[in-house]
């Protein structure tokens, strides 16, 4: 498997020079690193090349690695039955550049590149309806990307006087982040809630 991989990359390699800047092989599947404005090119030339036929899109998703310049890897997948093989393309983006969306290529990938820019904020061109997927309108923020905070940045209730949803900045109780972890049935030095209205109840006698 691995030498029919070698001689695929190779063709690949070969066909779209310039495009495809290297590749690597693990697990038995091959690796390009494409040219971030060559990405339509490279999966068209692979859906339609005869010994490649990657006729089957599966996903586009993103890595964040904050501590590089160019911080997101953008990762696809396809399949070729024809070939009984898969291959993920690989590049590189930051938080202003725009990658060329695939869609005319594979339409499949709309809401996957969707997802992308809603999860790590990676930019798209050309896609036909970017804007959020998962996160709910007004959202701030791209929730995958490794700097984002676990609370998030606001929350959403719903305000009974004026009769709709807002959003409004965190806000962290001190109360809900205190915790003695001491048993109930060990016996506290408090009075669990709920007990203060058995005080001066007579205790029922043991049966037996």
């Amino acid at each position: 498997m691995d030498e029919n991989l070698k001689d695929l990359a190779a063709h690949i390699a070969g066909e779209l020079p310039g495009a495809v800047t290297g590749w690597s092989i693990s697990l038995g599947e091959l690796t390009l690193n494409v040219v971030p404005a060559q990405i339509v090119k490279v999966t068209t030339f692979l859906r339609d090349d005869p010994a490649c036929q990657f006729k089957c899109f599966i996903d586009v998703c993103g890595v964040d690695y904050p501590q590089r310049a160019k911080r997101f890897d953008v990762v696809y997948h396809l399949l070729s039955l024809k070939q009984n093989m898969r291959i993920r393309l690989k590049l590189e983006t930051d938080e202003d550049g725009q990658v060329p969306s695939i869609c005319p290529v594979f339409p499949g990938a709309n809401w996957f590149e969707r997802e992308a820019y809603d999860m790590y904020g990676i930019l798209f061109s050309g896609h036909p309806d970017l804007r959020r997927l998962l996160t709910d309108y007004g959202f701030d923020g791209h929730p995958l990307r490794k700097d984002f905070p676990t609370s998030g940045f606001v929350e959403v209730r719903y305000d009974d006087e004026l009769k709709r949803v807002i959003y409004e900045p965190i806000r962290l109780a001190q109360e809900f982040r205190n915790f003695d972890f001491l048993s109930p049935w060990e016996g506290v030095e408090y009075v669990l809630p709920g007990d203060e209205k058995a005080a001066g109840q007579p205790v029922p006698p043991k049966a037996g």
